[in-house]
């Protein structure tokens, strides 16, 4: 399987696509600036406490108090308390947590009230982003990601990813993490150690414990609420996540993003950083790579998967439905049973690539076509687990009920993705009464004058809908050849299939919009 990242840099916000043989199977928007991102690690201050839901509401700067519940303040949370403390103090001069004295493990089936009080500052990891009208989920379990491994400050446990099977592997990772590592600190070794050296291990888990040791001087100063270590940039820590050797290529619209991807690249795989290439084409990246076209099909209500057979997706706050159809399906050949095994396996692949692009959480039920016999239902199950094996995402799947109903629960950390395909008519602009449709060319044919004339614009180009493309530059006596012979000036059109059917912009030789 071939993997291809695309990322779209823009000043507002950047758009990452991960296609897998040339399918878009996941998207991801981060806006510039964004706060708030899983893995940040924040000093917060305690707001209120909650002792019948045995939580406490912590302040970390969202408009919305955060929400730390008991079992996901770790059981180390009185060393990190500790440990708090005396970083914060002016005086202290500790500059390794292997000299503060570890606490004995939170009692699991304790009180809240037990380890916080209102106006008490904790250290806090943001383990869910703030999702609809709810703030930010935390935790005081603090974990610190690398590619290898993941670093847990004041643990001295060492495990191993059950994903690598090799038990004479997990030993080995397992003794060469238990020699390498500082004292007071856990590791989870990851699936990409599997294989590696002690040198990249080890080079690896160095960053992560100098990433944790810039607490020491950050807390010193620290106002909560404050952020005190943010995780890495979207594009990269997705990289982090599922970077594989089969990437073909890495492409992106930035040269300074394209530089970060570069060295994190080299840093990973040397012979592998000529993956990273800049677009520099004139269309936008989406558009040339067709990904524009691909979540035009792939967001809507009503998705097309297999001739004719196709889905609906229904949403509420943390409940999904999915239905299977068959469409025209129903008029071939063959038995019922087996056509409608064969819709459904098909939806299989559609259904988990579906719930990875918009990044769906909580409980997701589908509807399959009715199935009478038991072993074809198994068989439907089976598919679904195995395609959704490369879900990096937490997710539980239950066997299909007589009814033909499959429950699934993912986990949700994010915010689902959610982009409306349907367009306001741009004809009428949902009034539902419209201008003469003579008058569209010869209102675009007016500001093209005037840009190229009063305003003396050497180049100009005009980005369109493909069809009205095609309109301005069809024949010998097309808009696009009459405008030349009139100003002497090159009229470039430019083909954009993410604009409405009859929207127009405008760009200088620069590229720069102008604005009428």
């Amino acid at each position: 399987m071939s993997s291809d990242l695309i990322i779209d840099v823009t000043p507002s916000e950047i758009v990452i696509a991960l296609q897998e043989n040339k399918k878009l199977v996941e998207l991801t928007r981060e806006k510039s600036g964004a706060k708030f991102a899983v893995g940040d690690i924040y000093l917060g201050k305690v707001k209120k406490i909650m002792p019948s839901l045995n939580a406490a509401f912590v302040d970390v700067g969202y408009e919305k108090d955060a929400f730390l519940h008991y079992l996901d303040m770790g059981p180390q949370f009185a060393t990190l308390n500790k440990f708090l403390r005396i970083v914060s103090s002016r005086k202290s001069k500790v500059t390794s947590i292997s000299k503060i004295q570890s606490e004995p493990d939170i009692n699991k089936e304790g009180r809240v009230t037990e380890l916080l009080k209102v106006g008490q500052s904790v250290l806090v990891q943001v383990a869910k982003e703030p999702i609809s009208t709810k703030g930010p989920r935390l935790t005081s379990e603090i974990s610190i990601a690398g590619r290898f491994m993941v670093l847990m400050p004041f643990s001295d446990k060492v495990s191993v990813s059950q994903k690598i099977k090799s038990s004479e592997e997990k030993s080995r990772l397992k003794k060469l993490v238990q020699s390498i590592k500082p004292r007071k600190y856990g590791v989870i070794v990851r699936t990409a150690a599997e294989g590696k050296k002690v040198a990249d291990l080890d080079q690896e888990l160095r960053g992560l414990v100098d990433k944790w040791e810039t607490t020491f001087h950050k807390l010193k100063r620290a106002q909560a609420p404050s952020l005190i270590i943010g995780e890495m940039d979207r594009a990269t820590a997705l990289l982090r996540d599922i970077y594989t050797p089969n990437f073909n290529s890495i492409i992106v619209n930035d040269q300074s993003v394209c530089n970060e991807i570069t060295d994190y690249i080299g840093s990973i795989q040397a012979d592998k950083k000529k993956i990273v290439k800049l677009y520099k084409g004139r269309s936008p990246i989406f558009e040339h790579y067709s990904i524009e076209k691909q979540i035009k099909a792939s967001f809507g209500k009503t998705v097309s998967f297999k001739n004719g057979a196709y889905l609906i997706v229904e949403h509420t706050e943390a409940f999904h439905v999915i239905d299977v159809n068959s469409g025209n399906r129903a008029k071939t050949a063959g038995d019922q049973e087996s056509s409608a095994l064969d819709v459904n396996l098909a939806a299989c692949d559609e259904i988990a690539r579906q719930l990875r692009l918009r990044d769906m959480g909580g409980i997701i039920v589908i509807d399959f076509i009715d199935m009478h016999v038991q072993a074809n239902r198994q068989k439907v199950y089976d598919h679904m687990k195995e395609i959704m094996a490369d879900d990096r995402t937490k997710h539980n799947i239950l066997p299909l009920s007589k009814f033909c109903l499959m429950q699934i629960t993912r986990q949700r950390v994010r915010p689902e993705e959610i982009i409306e395909t349907a367009e306001k008519c741009p004809t009428c602009n949902g009034s539902g009464k419209i201008m003469p449709t003579v008058l569209f060319a010869d209102e675009l044919e007016g500001k093209v004058k005037y840009i190229l004339k009063d305003l003396n614009k050497k180049k100009l180009y005009i980005a369109v809908h493909p069809y009205i493309a095609a309109y301005l530059t069809k024949g010998f006596k097309s808009y696009r050849n009459r405008w030349f012979y009139q100003y002497l000036k090159w009229v470039r059109i430019e083909s954009n299939s993410a604009l409405s059917f009859l929207e127009y912009h405008f760009f200088d030789e620069n590229m720069e919009e102008i604005i009428l």
